[in-house]
């Protein structure tokens, strides 16, 4: 039997929602299973039959109740302990839909995706609220950043909410803040790259940018998860600033969390 999923997505409701290009109807007992990469963990859902004479199928499985913890998990079908990876086609990927899923308050966000074999598979990941940057640069001396609080759970309307840009240069506990413009879910802030140098002129360090909102009881980490860009240290360099000699230059951690770095 061949399978192929045309679109796929997992809804606000954290539900897969799967339309599957078949060359016959999905047999009594069928499975789809999920297979934790890592670990090889599974859990398995028990699909319907579909009609003697369909070729297309749709699929709708909630994901909560199977208890799914953060990594990537690929995509089965089994029958009678027979089973093949679910092929897809749907790249799945919308930047539209990842801003909408992160307006709600999630303890765990799940993506689908086709890997780079062609195989369906998910992506799952912890959530806290965080400040998902869409656009920095460097002018006239400031250091500036756009973009979107994520699982926050605040509304994306008009409302304007006080905010501070903070950065902090943890081995001295340097600070410097500015005030940042917050209107529904959408942040501006501008920071003087002259008071960055200044707070601590000997030293060549890294500072963590984070944003303090009005009605979001932690501050609000900054950095870049929203897309399909994986391991932006390596792939995103950005061009440095000199304030008095001192180069200053934006870059990411690891796990995409976004830093200044001055100096060296």
């Amino acid at each position: 039997m061949r399978v192929v999923v045309t679109d796929a997505e997992v809804t606000l409701a954290d539900v897969l929602s799967l339309r599957l290009a078949i060359d016959e109807p999905l047999r009594d007992g069928t499975e789809l299973v999920l297979r934790h990469r890592a670990t090889g963990v599974e859990r398995d859902v028990r699909l319907g039959r579909t009609g003697s004479r369909t070729r297309e199928a749709t699929l709708a499985v909630s994901l909560a109740p199977l208890e799914l913890t953060a990594g990537r998990w690929d995509a089965y079908l089994r029958h009678e302990g027979s089973r093949s990876r679910l092929r897809s086609v749907d790249p799945g990927f919308s930047l539209d839909h990842l801003d909408a899923y992160a307006l709600c308050r999630r303890t765990l966000a799940y993506r689908s995706y086709r890997t780079r074999n062609g195989f369906l598979a998910l992506k799952i990941a912890d959530a806290a609220p965080v400040a998902e940057v869409r656009a920095i640069w460097f002018r006239e001396g400031r250091f500036e950043v756009t973009g979107l609080l994520a699982y926050t759970g605040l509304e994306d309307d008009d409302a304007r909410r006080e905010a501070t840009l903070t950065l902090d240069r943890r081995p001295t506990r340097e600070r410097v803040s500015a005030n940042a413009t917050v209107q529904g879910v959408r942040f501006h802030a501008a920071v003087s790259l002259v008071n960055v140098v200044e707070a601590d002129p000997d030293a060549a360090g890294t500072w963590e940018p984070a944003l303090e909102v009005e009605g979001v009881p932690t501050p609000l980490r900054l950095g870049a998860w929203l897309d399909d860009v994986d391991g932006k240290r390596r792939r995103l360099h950005y061009p440095s600033a000199e304030i008095d000699g001192v180069p200053v230059r934006p870059c990411y951690t690891a796990d995409d969390e976004l830093r200044i770095e001055v100096g060296g």
